[in-house]
């Protein structure tokens, strides 16, 4: 910690804006207060002008704090620490990577080579350019920050469909009929999806007719439906965390409240070199129809 000393042992915006970083970078007030008095402060002076620094960024946080949307439970993977999971209907799955915060979980085999393919070959012939949510109407619009093609399945909509979507269910202990419908998207080379949140902003016009079909988004499992030849990771730019994009592999995550404090921000890196198959599966707070 560096400081220079004001000739008038005042505090001045500069002095503030330092203790204001000596907080932010984890430092104690007592060592704060000591880094002043050694560059020359009055230990009064600076006393007091730690004190009403630090009183009026913690007023801040509070506030910030308490203007936050309330959170509600979300799906969670029941993993009591260990790495292999054998689910209801006999498959298993390894977990590779989990983080707390935001709640990540990257799962290797949840789908079998022969799912990756079967997803990929019903889903090619209905693959239309990708949209997003309009927020300001509910509806959905072509965005350029979204350059892949893709297609929903029904939910349920045949016994490949209904059994990757119980065995979603099983592992991260939601009800089936809370989920959307499964997306498989394909991105060429070049295609990528920029960082978004899977939430929908409930300060947008928009949001009401979005949120009666089922409430909130909580949840996101993406699968891999093959291995790119390179390129088209699933990034989180909040906590510099990189997903390959791996056969049969999942990422799940969730989020509590639909605000950037999730950290749930995420995206698709541009493919490379190759292709991109991926599948989907969003999951509401209640029941979606």
């Amino acid at each position: 910690m560096t400081l220079q000393m004001s000739s008038t042992q005042t505090a001045t915006p500069e002095l503030r804006q330092w203790i204001l970083e000596q907080a932010q970078a984890g430092h104690s007030p007592d060592a704060v207060l000591q880094a002043m008095v050694q560059s020359g402060w009055d230990e009064e002076v600076a006393l007091e002008a730690l004190e009403q620094t630090l009183a009026g960024f913690l007023a801040e946080r509070q506030s910030a704090t308490a203007s936050l949307p309330e959170p509600v439970p979300v799906p969670e993977p029941r993993l009591d620490g260990r790495a292999r999971l054998r689910l209801p209907d006999g498959h298993e799955v390894a977990v590779v990577l989990q983080m707390h915060d935001p709640r990540v979980v990257v799962f290797s085999g949840f789908l079998s080579d022969a799912e990756c393919d079967a997803l990929r070959e019903r889903a090619a012939p209905r693959l239309a350019r990708s949209e997003t949510v309009d927020n300001s109407t509910g509806g959905s619009e072509v965005n350029e920050a979204r350059t892949s093609a893709g297609m929903f399945f029904a939910r349920g909509e045949t016994e490949l469909i209904d059994r990757i979507e119980r065995r979603i269910s099983a592992l991260v202990n939601w009800p089936v009929e809370n989920g959307e419908g499964l997306q498989v998207l394909h991105y060429g080379p070049g295609a990528e999806y920029k960082p978004h949140y899977d939430y929908f902003d409930p300060a947008q016009p928009g949001a009401p007719s979005i949120l009666r079909r089922g409430g909130q988004r909580v949840g996101t499992l993406v699968m891999y439906l093959n291995t790119p030849e390179a390129g088209g990771a699933t990034v989180f730019p909040d906590v510099r965390l990189e997903v390959a994009p791996v056969k049969g592999h999942a990422v799940f995550f969730s989020y509590d409240r639909a605000h950037p404090v999730s950290r749930s921000l995420h995206g698709g890196a541009p493919v490379l070199a190759g292709e991109k198959w991926v599948a989907t599966k969003w999951m509401r707070e209640r029941r979606f129809d």
